[in-house]
């Protein structure tokens, strides 16, 4: 048996994982691949800082050194980011060297470069991390799920904005408090905007439904709406309402197009992504052979992710033993006609401030009913201190242009203090969240 040499770019959190991951399960690594794998050369920006975690492996600063090294087969990049990892990437496969990866940022804008490079080179490319950390979902929709017509994917794909809402949920307390404690636990970035404005869950989408949909979707072409909007208040609502809030990644294949967004949404509680909690992950699919299928785990972490990596690792290894290098073609279907987010379709739970004075609901009811808004329930919740009323209003299924244009009728009425918060409520019909 012998020996497969590669080379990591970064030894960050990822990067010490897959040492480690290689280092705990080498044997067993060794039988399944047909390999041994050794980690020959380390990409640093500082070689000269002590790293007790690598193990004396080389370590460099210069990337060329990889480059040149005609002993190095697989280069595997856990730095992250756009540049320099997206050079890398291509020069690596330019020189004919297999490429493993976890890198969202890249896949999310570049896919369709990679697979050329991958494809002109006749090498491996392989990102199963990229989306969903220890979850295997990548793998499963470009090989397990091809028979089938992938209609929807839609999870929990950010594991810092699901523990914060579930923790506002469990604990009820307020956004700035939960956010501190991502922070305190590293969950969450000093700068958390990647996460809790849904930036990297976009990304993360846009991966997905390139596979899904087989299709060119970059991460531009996704709407993305945050979560730094949601209260406490908000949260309690809904589940006395019957629902828990969750950020949701959704792809669809509809009429108009491919729609594909990032935003919250109040779920029912027997929902099957209702009850990822914490720092989980969990991705659903619907396709028409399989029907429904869903992949549930932890979605980032040093193992999680590194378990991911190591198992692309092994897979081009299997193929340089078995000499079947470049056998998988990588191909990603034409741009598809994108569905404009005011045609997609929900239901919308709307909470209002509002003078306490007789005819506001009459008023709020007609300003709905010209906005071609029909009404599932209307509550009094509260009053505010300043006097006012607070209105909780859940709409039947409309489209998000005619909700988007109530809520700025709503606002333009003299009655009407403020409208605090509107978020898509999932109803139970397929076509709809």
């Amino acid at each position: 048996m012998h020996t497969i040499k590669i080379a990591l770019l970064g030894a960050g959190t990822v990067g010490s994982g897959v040492i480690q991951a290689l280092s705990m399960n080498a044997d067993i690594i060794a039988g399944r691949s047909g390999a041994y794998i050794e980690i020959k050369k380390i990409l640093v920006r500082d070689a000269k800082k002590k790293r007790p975690e690598v193990n004396g492996i080389l370590l460099t600063d210069n990337f060329d050194e990889i480059l040149d090294d005609e002993e190095i087969s697989i280069v595997v990049e856990v730095m992250g980011g756009l540049s320099p990892a997206r050079d890398y990437m291509l020069r690596s496969m330019a020189a004919g060297k297999h490429v493993v990866t976890a890198n969202k940022d890249v896949i999310a804008q570049h896919l369709s470069e990679l697979y050329t490079a991958a494809n002109e080179n006749t090498v491996d490319f392989l990102y199963e991390a990229s989306v969903g950390g220890g979850i295997p979902i990548i793998k499963p929709l470009k090989e397990c799920l091809t028979a089938n017509k992938i209609s929807e994917i839609m999870g929990v794909i950010n594991g810092t904005t699901n523990y914060m809402l579930t923790k506002m949920t469990e604990k009820h307390i307020s956004y700035d408090a939960v956010l501190r404690r991502a922070q305190e636990k590293g969950y969450a970035e000093a700068n958390p905007s990647a996460d809790v404005d849904g930036l990297d869950a976009a990304r993360k989408a846009a991966i997905l439904a390139s596979l899904a949909f087989d299709t060119v979707i970059e991460f531009e072409d996704v709407s993305v709406e945050g979560i730094s909007h949601i209260t406490e208040d908000d949260i309690e609502y809904g589940l006395n309402l019957g629902y828990v809030i969750k950020l949701l990644a959704v792809g669809r294949n509809t009429d108009d197009g491919i729609d594909v967004r990032v935003h919250p949404v109040f779920l029912p509680k027997m929902h099957p992504l209702a009850s990822v909690n914490g720092v989980f992950n969990a991705v659903f699919v619907r396709g028409d052979v399989i029907g429904d299928a869903m992949f549930y785990g932890r979605g980032a972490g040093a193992l999680p992710t590194a378990s991911a990596v190591v198992a692309d690792i092994i897979e081009v290894v299997r193929d340089i033993v078995s000499g079947t290098t470049g056998r998988m073609k990588y191909r990603i279907g034409e741009r598809k006609k994108l569905c404009p987010v005011e045609k997609t379709r929900s239901s919308y739970y709307l909470r209002l401030v509002v003078a306490d004075e007789p005819g506001v609901l009459g008023e709020i009811a007609t300003t709905f009913g010209r906005a071609k808004v029909s009404l599932k329930s209307v509550i009094q919740a509260r009053w505010t201190e300043d006097g006012d009323a607070e209105i909780v209003a859940v709409t039947h299924v409309v489209t998000h242009a005619a909700a988007s244009a109530a809520a700025e009728a709503l606002r333009a009425l003299p009655v009407v203090r403020e409208v605090r918060s509107l978020i898509r409520v999932a109803d139970g019909q397929e076509d709809t969240i």
